[in-house]
Formats: C-alpha cells, structure tokens, sequence
C-alpha cells in the first residue's frame, strides 16, 4: 500500500518516516520531491565489477550548474537523508527530468524498512544538460511493508550506514567467492 502525501506527512510528524531537511510543500499526492545534492563524481574507464570503481573526478556543483554529458557515469545524491522502521522506500527521476534526458536511478530504486541513507544516484543524460544543487530531481514514495519486521539498518548490510554517495561493492562479494 501507497502512502499519500497526506499519509507521510502525518508519519514524519509521529517520527515514523524522517526526511532531513523536510518541506511539507515537496509533498505530491503519493510522493516527496527529492532533490539533488550538490556533489558529483565522475566514474571514469571499463568498469569491472570486481575491482573498486575509479572515481577520476569529485565535483561540487557550483551555483551556475554543472553541465553533464552523455557517455559518462555520474554518481551523485539526494540533498535529503531519508529513513523509516515503519516504511519501505521507492525512488524514482520523474518526468520533468526524463524529459530533459536524464535517466537517474534506475538500478536500484528499493530503501528497505530501516535504511536510512542520503541515496546514491546513479545519473546518465541523452544529451548535454545543466543540473543544479537542490533542483527537484525525483519522487519519493513509502510503501507499508507487511510480514514480519526486517530492519536493514540493525542487520548491518551492506549499504546501510552510506552517507552521501558510495560506489558499488560488489567487488566484495566477487572477491570473497574466489
């Protein structure tokens, strides 16, 4: 079940979902707006998914905007830092970003009950475009979760403590495995 705007600004003022910072005017009628941060890293050479991934870059995106380009990886982060025990998360770009050819997180837009993070943004464009530091870049939806409580954060997985941006660790799993 869907949580509306309405719902999760009753569930953030009984400390069931925190957004930080939270504006009650970024509330949509199923969603929170979230915003991009102000820092990008550029990924730069082959991947490979069992070696670290290079970040050749670490930008602050100044006041002017930063000009992103196609064929490069950006990752980069949500200005807010959000998290529930009570509430899985969904994140999502939206449209008004899809249709200035930006793809933005859409490898792995689950929050489970208990992550609290700033989230990683996996970010791509169609073609040269300017982003700015705390323009709207997508949705957020909290969804209840039924069955049993699992929080993420007490298991202490993977990415559960991740402040700010993170590469991908899945090198450590391919190198526990060799």
């Amino acid at each position: 079940m869907i949580l509306t705007g309405a719902a999760i600004a009753e569930a953030a003022a009984a400390g069931e979902i925190v957004i930080d910072p939270f504006d009650p005017a970024r509330l949509s009628s199923n969603a929170y707006d979230w915003r991009l941060g102000d820092t990008l890293w550029i990924c730069s050479g082959d991947l490979d998914a069992a070696t670290p991934t290079d970040v050749s870059q670490k930008i602050t995106v100044p006041a002017d905007g930063y000009l992103l380009e196609p064929g490069v990886l950006y990752l980069g982060h949500t200005l807010e830092k959000t998290s529930s025990e009570h509430y899985a998360q969904l994140i999502n770009g939206d449209r008004t970003i899809g249709a200035l050819g930006i793809w933005v997180h859409v490898s792995a837009p689950l929050g489970h009950v208990g992550h609290g993070i700033q989230w990683t943004l996996e970010i791509r464009v169609a073609k040269r475009v300017r982003v700015y530091a705390g323009m709207t870049f997508g949705k957020l939806v909290f969804l209840r979760a039924f069955g049993p409580a699992a929080s993420y954060q007490r298991h202490g997985l993977k990415y559960a403590a991740t402040s700010g941006i993170d590469i991908s660790r899945l090198y450590e799993e391919i190198g526990s495995s060799q």
